[in-house]
């Protein structure tokens, strides 16, 4: 089925002095969630990755990457879980402030696990509280448009900036399944008034995954606030992919929508048999990495 899709809007034009404030940008101060609303307004792209740690998180700091996500995702790729489902705040809470620890530019977004807000609003504000007092992050992401609308707008109300997550929404995995979402006309109408809803709740950014393209572009087209994409094609305001997927450090297939720009699977492995090899061999250590 196709979707109606809205004229393109012309972005606002940057002054010629004009310098980039977000990836590619100078100075130390963090990014704040105006700096995203004002790339919106330029017509501004930028990245956005996952982080679970310091170390790795200050490497994507010292690249420029301008927004930093402590995604739920740890449970897959982290912490050896089959779905997002089993992550805890007590988890969250620990690895977001490692990764604000291992940076000092880039705005860290703590994910709210499945459980800490679907009660109602007010244990997803303990929840968001939480991780900006205890971790320091500078804003949190939760999924749901309409459905989270209360718990949306009681975080905002609260001062702490909400990142909402619309699609395939993993925490509903064993609803929903992995699959794209927004296909038919009617689910492309309900993604469209979830983006707004969440919008209008006070949610600074939207995140769209696993959606058509042509329907995200309508999104990202109808709202002030920037889209995030992954696996929703080349319209939206931002990209994020999990970094270790973006790395090549996961193994088995990868999904459709990740491009891999480095292969450190096959770099680890290389380098864990060299070194096993020279143990063995006793080729290591050598009379240089010895005290004497």
């Amino acid at each position: 089925m196709t979707h109606a899709v809205s004229p393109a809007r012309e972005p606002a034009a940057a002054s010629p002095s004009a310098t980039p404030t977000l990836y590619g940008g100078s100075g130390t101060r963090r990014i704040t969630i105006r700096d995203l609303s004002l790339a919106k307004e330029r017509g501004e792209k930028w990245p956005m990755l996952t982080a679970y740690d310091a170390m790795t998180a200050s490497v994507f700091d010292e690249a420029g990457i301008p927004v930093i996500l402590v995604g739920d995702s740890m449970g897959n790729c982290h912490l050896g879980y089959d779905t997002t489902v089993p992550v805890t705040m007590d988890q969250m809470t620990m690895l977001s402030a490692a990764v604000v620890r291992g940076t000092s530019r880039a705005l860290v977004i703590g994910d709210m696990p499945f459980g800490s807000y679907q009660e109602g609003a007010v244990q997803a504000l303990r929840s968001a509280t939480r991780l900006v007092k205890e971790a320091g992050v500078g804003a949190v992401k939760l999924e749901g448009g309409e459905r989270s609308l209360a718990q949306t707008e009681l975080i905002v109300q609260a001062g702490i900036p909400v990142m909402s997550h619309l699609g395939l929404t993993p925490q509903s995995v064993n609803a929903m399944g992995y699959r794209v979402q927004g296909r038919s006309d009617e689910a492309a109408h309900q993604l469209l008034r979830d983006a707004k809803a969440a919008q209008d709740a006070g949610a600074f950014a939207v995140v769209l995954e696993l959606v058509p393209a042509e329907l995200a572009a309508e999104v990202t087209r109808s709202l002030h606030i920037p889209t995030v994409g992954i696996g929703a094609g080349a319209e939206c305001d931002a990209q994020v992919l999990v970094w270790t997927d973006m790395m090549g450090l996961t193994g088995g297939k990868m999904p459709k929508f990740v491009k891999q720009y480095a292969n450190l699977r096959q770099t680890m492995n290389d380098a864990a048999k060299a070194f096993a090899e020279d143990v063995v061999g006793g080729a290591f250590p050598q009379a240089e990495h010895a005290f004497h």
